[in-house]
């Protein structure tokens, strides 16, 4: 299945998509990863992004600043997801967003933030930082620059960002927990056909 969503997303726009469905997306799109997630969570200090119905980017992306004042989209890339794991669900029930995309899988409390608040994890593929850049088609701009580029919040509207490969859906299902249990019944099916085989070695 390939759909396309538009922010602002809301609830009915995620039930019929499931686990391994290819999406894109059209709208905004915030880059947001480790220190911006410890601030909401552990901090307490109130995002200056209203992320509700919108989604973010696990990304550190690399941003050209033009003379114009105004800034240009060279790279960005995804982020281990599994690094803001432990503040997902939380950050998930606190902001309202609605897509969350990162670099590999999450898990049980990711899980349980999508199903309870009606929200997926994606997949951006690794290695195509560049072609993400050229889906970007504005920076609307920047907050808490501080951080320094890669981990300040860049709102970025984009069109036909993707493939995002769905590993968590709205309904709570893990592609990579899934995909997991059935490599690791192959995995030890093979290792005794192997160990069969290869019994005459001491």
């Amino acid at each position: 299945m390939n759909k396309v969503l538009r922010t602002p997303i809301s609830d009915s726009d995620l039930e019929d998509i499931r686990i391994g469905d290819v999406i894109y997306m059209d709208g905004i799109l915030v880059t947001c990863r480790d220190v911006a997630h410890r601030r909401l969570i552990e901090f307490h200090r109130e995002l200056p992004v209203d992320l509700k119905g919108l989604a973010i980017f696990h990304a550190g992306p690399i941003v050209k600043k033009l003379p114009d004042g105004k800034y240009q989209m060279v790279s960005i890339g995804p982020t281990t997801s599994m690094r803001m794991e432990r503040f997902e669900k939380e950050f998930v029930r606190q902001t309202g967003v609605k897509i969350i995309v990162g670099k590999g899988g999450m898990a049980e409390e990711t899980e349980e933030a999508c199903r309870t608040y009606k929200a997926l994890h994606c997949v951006f593929p690794g290695g195509c930082a560049v072609l993400a850049a050229t889906e970007v088609e504005e920076i609307e701009r920047v907050e808490w620059m501080d951080l320094g580029m890669p981990e300040s919040l860049w709102v970025n509207r984009v069109k036909g960002f993707g493939p995002l490969i769905v590993s968590i859906d709205a309904h709570g299902n893990n592609l990579f927990k899934k995909n997991k249990a059935v490599f690791n019944e192959r995995k030890d099916r093979l290792v005794a056909e192997i160990s069969e085989k290869v019994r005459f070695i001491q």
